[in-house]
Order: structure tokens, then C-alpha cells, then sequence
């Protein structure tokens, strides 16, 4: 049985009430899924929105030469897929598994079934959509007039909000990106993205490791995405 409790904290139930909110937790099927399995391609008809219960995922987009363009790494309690179902459109991303998954799905008629009887849950699904459309623009906008070191140090501070541990006065960040990957997500080559990664490290502020990053020093981080920004 999936968790009930990692269902009822993602945006959809946020101010639902409880009895209405698990009338619907009934309605979820749960996926296991290997690494590089894809959920959904750029293209394909919606049918499902999904909660991820444990592991990775990463949308992606690909550009008209062929080149991906990595948008969101998605951990546990994120639902994907729901825009789609709202516009009645083909998928806009291709949703790939970066690390073993646990996943709930809601088919698209469960869901339209439940809003009917529920309106004033589909206020609360459109302030969820609309929340990471600004937090899309958001991105747009470092990628349009933030340098690329300003770049990988603010993703550095995103993942480690996301997935981050602390550890003794350190943050272990497993990301479960390739190094190409990784670059996607900054928007840039990977030759650039490494360059940064090993001035960072050089100057003791993170650690490198395989598919993982340990941030020693946060500060500066912070401070040279915020001064990138700016500029």
C-alpha cells in the first residue's frame, strides 16, 4: 500500500477537508518504477496526474535540433502531469524516472469525477498550477540573465532545499543526476558546468561525489546566486 499520508500533503489537498480528501486517496493506483523508465513522452496523450512517493523524476523537453532541456527534478510528495488534464492537451514534457520510484496515479475521469462533486477543490488545483507556472518563469528569466556560475550556484541551493541532509554542519545533496544531466538543468554546456563545480570546490565550498554534491559552506552559494541575479 502506498502512504496516505505523502498523498494528503501534496498542493491538490491543501485546505480539503479530510473525509473529502481520502474519497479520493481511495481512487490512487500505485507504479513502481525502475531508473530510466519513461512515465510519459512530449507528445502523448494526458491521462493521469501522478504523485511521486519516493525516488526521482525529471521533466525534459527537447529542442527542434534534438537537444534536452532538463525543466524540473521532482522529489517525494511533487504531482506532475496535472496541467494537461486541465487543458485537455497533449503532454508538454517527457517524465523519466533518474531514480527507483514509487509513484500514485490518478486517472484523468477519477479525477474530473471528484472535482464535479468537490468544486472548491479545483481553486485550490489551479492555485497549485499557477504557482509553478511563476515558479517556471522564475527559471526562464535566471536562464535568460543569470551567468552560468550565478546559474549552478542557485540550482545547488534549490536541490539542496529539495533533497538536502544534513550532516554535521555539512549538506549531502543526492541528486541522482549523470553530469549531463546535471548541465541540462543549469542550461549549459557540461564543460561549463564542471568548470564551475571544480572552482566551487577548490574554494572549500562543496565537495564533489557521484551523483552527489556536499555543500560545505552555503553562504557564499547563496551569496553568488543572489549577486548573479542581480546583475
Amino acid at each position: 500500500m502506498y502512504s496516505f499520508a505523502v498523498l494528503r500533503t501534496t498542493g491538490l489537498f491543501d485546505e480539503t477537508d479530510p473525509a473529502d480528501a481520502d474519497s479520493l486517496v481511495q481512487e490512487f493506483e500505485t507504479v513502481e518504477c525502475t531508473r530510466r523508465t519513461t512515465l510519459f513522452r512530449e507528445g502523448d496523450a494526458a491521462d493521469y496526474l501522478y504523485v511521486l512517493l519516493s525516488g526521482k523524476v525529471k521533466l525534459s523537453r527537447r529542442s527542434r535540433d534534438g537537444r534536452e532541456g532538463l525543466l524540473a527534478l521532482l522529489g517525494p510528495a511533487e504531482q506532475f502531469g496535472d496541467v494537461e488534464l486541465l487543458d485537455g492537451g497533449p503532454r508538454v514534457t517527457t517524465a523519466t524516472v533518474v531514480a527507483e520510484a514509487r509513484l500514485a496515479r490518478l486517472h484523468k475521469t477519477a479525477l474530473y469525477r471528484w472535482l464535479a462533486q468537490h468544486p472548491q477543490a479545483t481553486e485550490q488545483l489551479l492555485r497549485v498550477v499557477a504557482r509553478r507556472i511563476r515558479d517556471d518563469r522564475a527559471t526562464v528569466h535566471d536562464r535568460l540573465f543569470t551567468d552560468v556560475s550565478g546559474r549552478v550556484a542557485g540550482q545547488l541551493i534549490q536541490l539542496a532545499h529539495q533533497f538536502g541532509i544534513a550532516e554535521g554542519g555539512t549538506t549531502r545533496v543526492v541528486h541522482d543526476l549523470t553530469q549531463t544531466e546535471l548541465a541540462q538543468f543549469v542550461g549549459a554546456s557540461r564543460e561549463s558546468v564542471n568548470k564551475v563545480l571544480a572552482q566551487y570546490a577548490s574554494r572549500g565550498w562543496v565537495r564533489l561525489e557521484n551523483k552527489c554534491i556536499v555543500i560545505l559552506d552555503d553562504a557564499p552559494l547563496a551569496r553568488r546566486a543572489q549577486h548573479k541575479r542581480r546583475r
